[in-house]
């Protein structure tokens, strides 16, 4: 492991008086309570078994119109020989009202940009539900916030059913025969190996949520048994975390009959052509999700239409999706809320809590078009490091410099007891949402104990007391500190994304809060799509960022919770030797979470993460700035909308409320589609036909 290239000599062993009186006392506080929030919803809970199944039904229907446009015109096969031999079906008893009707649109605005289609190589396509509107994955998350405590495990999806061997290591799965591609080739196990063997084992691969091999166990393999069956072998004992691995985003395989000839070991293509094979302009990209895109005009809109081969159907027989067309407006994520709420809209996750009052106001007028329903305090946003101090985003010297100091506990400390968090969330929205936030997981969520928290409270002077005795004085009297012997000014470079304004009003409140500590913060604000870039590459010091679903499920991404493998971390990653040069906390929080993993005792891993608790935030592992709850604002025309459906708990709500089971009733349909008794043509042709 690489030393400390000052903090472990000269200036930087001198304990002054400052900083011996700062240790002697105890700089932890009692953590408050998170405040009462009265208007948060309770979902209704339900098994598994109730809310879907896989079988074959008497008689299958679809729209009329496709029927009549194009089934008896000979263009598309009757809907039965389109389906699955055993279609998902979902249950009519979890429906909140029933058996749809098909029609209408679904009007999304969005704050995000779409690079192109090509999610397997790491384009985005935009984000607020495109991506869960047209992936499929091998399992699924979004609906268990409805599933009962002891049923909890992932919904089967695209591996409709499997088994464990006796000794636990093998993980059989049964892939649901008969599906096809939007275009109406195959899925298979092919698709599912392609995006394993040159997606996940490619380290020059990146899927666009960061599946990599460490996230589901180092030294897994997959191989196909035949072209419906697959089979993992783990080298941990029936390790069902790995479950939640397998859903969105992380295990949803693409279309390898379109993927495959791009990819650079099929062909002349470097890996940056690979993942630019499919931009936004290239439309009818086969899809396994409900919706496939067809229209794209640059900073207007995306259009998506109904799939004809979707997989999914009613009790009825009725092929899914009820909704025809998806728009997705590309605006900003602050207009998102405003049309959501005027009506012009029809959906948005209310995310920026400085929109909440005015959201809530106006939902309580009885002429509002959307309703309004906050869930659980699943928001979180953090202050992240930069720990790797060997060479992960190929630093210059006052770089290198900055994640030398990052790695130390007293700086850590410094910058965490200067953040007042109180402030800081008052600064977004005053009232009963946001709560003070020390860090790790989140209050109020299963495997949340605050007696295993340790709290920081605001304490500026000590602060200062903690950076005077690491060396780090203000020797040219400008103001700023500088590095230890007569170094130049401590600078630190902060990313954060401009897309969300939560995310830059957070950024900039912390950068307000250093000044006094002397510590001079340089703001780097990104678009979405250059600030995901940044991070992977590991060109920041200082990272603003709204964590994943690891700190609100656990279950979920539980690798991402430190740095299992090379790659699985946020804020450290392997440097240029390949290595993660791990500071000896960070592998007590490796092991505490891979024994985790390894283990099914839920008494067992309730104890291992308290053990991680108090690891991570004695440690200050990241600096916790606020938390606070999401609201759900969907237009009142829709039906099948599921009671405390939250904006994000194991996936976004876009895909807790099933979109392809919402609908809207006969006579309150709207005259919203653009591309009305079309479907999708040829992938990468001009649109729909």
């Amino acid at each position: 492991m690489k030393k400390h290239a000052y903090a472990l000599g000269g200036a930087g062993l001198m304990l002054g008086v400052s900083l011996l009186a700062v240790q002697a006392q105890d700089l932890t506080g009692e953590l408050p309570d998170p405040p009462e929030f009265s208007a948060q919803s309770e979902p209704t809970f339900v098994s598994v078994s109730d809310i879907q199944e896989y079988k074959a039904l008497p008689e299958y229907h679809e729209p009329d119109w496709v029927t009549a446009k194009y089934v008896d015109a000979g263009t598309l096969p009757p809907v039965a020989e389109r389906l699955p031999k055993e279609p998902l079906v979902f249950k009519t008893g979890n429906m909140p009202d029933g058996i749809g009707v098909y029609g209408d649109t679904m009007r999304h605005v969005i704050g995000g940009r779409p690079e192109g289609w090509n999610y397997t190589a790491g384009q985005n396509q935009g984000w607020g539900g495109i991506d869960i509107g047209l992936s499929e994955c091998l399992t699924r998350t979004g609906p268990l916030f409805e599933v009962k405590a002891d049923e909890l495990e992932p919904l089967p999806n695209l591996a409709k059913s499997w088994e464990w061997s006796e000794d636990g290591h093998e993980l059989t799965m049964h892939l649901i025969e008969g599906a096809k591609w939007s275009d109406g080739d195959p899925f298979d196990a092919d698709d599912v190996m392609f995006y394993w063997n040159d997606a996940i084992m490619d380290s020059n691969v990146s899927p666009l949520n960061g599946g990599t091999p460490e996230t589901f166990g180092v030294g897994t393999t997959l191989e196909a048994l035949d072209p419906y069956t697959i089979k993992w072998t783990f080298k941990e004992v029936r390790p069902t975390q790995y479950l939640y691995a397998m859903a969105y985003g992380t295990f949803c395989p693409g279309p390898s009959h379109i993927l495959k000839p791009q990819h650079p070991k099929y062909s002349d293509n470097t890996y940056e052509q690979f993942k630019n094979a499919f931009p936004p302009e290239y439309m009818n990209m086969p899809v396994m999700g409900a919706w496939v895109p067809v229209e794209y005009r640059p900073d207007d809109i995306v259009v998506m239409r109904r799939n004809p081969y979707y997989w999914k159907v009613d009790e009825n027989g009725n092929q899914l999706p009820y909704l025809n067309e998806m728009h997705y407006r590309l605006s900003t994520w602050a207009d998102r809320d405003v049309q959501a709420v005027a009506g012009s809209g029809d959906f948005s996750n209310l995310e920026q809590a400085e929109s909440y009052v005015e959201a809530l106001k106006r939902s309580a007028e009885d002429s509002a078009p959307a309703r309004l329903q906050f869930g659980a305090r699943t928001i979180g946003y953090a202050l992240e490091f930069n720990l790797s101090a060997n060479g992960w985003g190929e630093p210059d010297t006052r770089g290198q410099a900055i994640h030398e100091l990052n790695r130390n506990l007293d700086f850590r400390k410094a910058v965490s007891i200067a953040i007042d968090r109180q402030r800081l969330g008052d600064s977004l929205v005053r009232g009963p949402f946001t709560a003070i936030y020390p860090g790790g997981l989140y209050a109020g969520t299963a495997f949340y104990d605050k007696a295993s928290t340790v709290y920081y409270p605001y304490n500026l002077d000590a602060a200062n007391a903690l950076l005077d005795g690491i060396g780090l004085l203000d020797t040219d009297g400008n103001g700023v500190r500088n590095l230890p012997d007569g170094g130049a000014d401590v600078e630190i470079t902060l990313l954060a994304n401009t897309d969300y304004a939560t995310d830059t009003n957070l950024a900039e409140g912390v950068i307000a809060m250093m000044e006094p500590l002397g510590l001079r913060v340089i703001a780097n604000f990104q678009a979405g799509t250059s600030r995901d870039d940044m991070q992977q590459a590991g060109q920041f010091d200082w990272h603003v960022r709204r964590q994943g679903a690891e700190m609100v499920s656990v279950v979920q991404g539980t690798t991402f919770l430190a740095p299992t493998g090379p790659q699985t971390s946020y804020f450290h990653r392997a440097g240029t030797d390949g290595t993660v040069d791990i500071l000896p906390f960070e592998q007590e929080l490796v092991d505490t979470v891979n024994t985790f993993v390894a283990t099914s005792d839920n008494a067992e891993r309730a104890e291992l993460m308290k053990t991680f608790q108090h690891v991570f935030t004695e440690n200050v592992y990241s600096v916790g700035l606020t938390q606070y709850p999401g609201a759900l604002i969907i237009n009142k025309r829709f039906a099948n909308i599921p009671a405390g459906a939250p904006i994000f708990m194991f996936n976004w709500a876009e895909d807790n409320i099933i979109r392809e089971r919402i609908y809207v009733p006969a006579d309150q349909q709207g005259d919203y589609e653009l591309h009305p008794e079309t479907l999708p043509g040829a992938p990468g042709g001009a649109g729909p036909v």
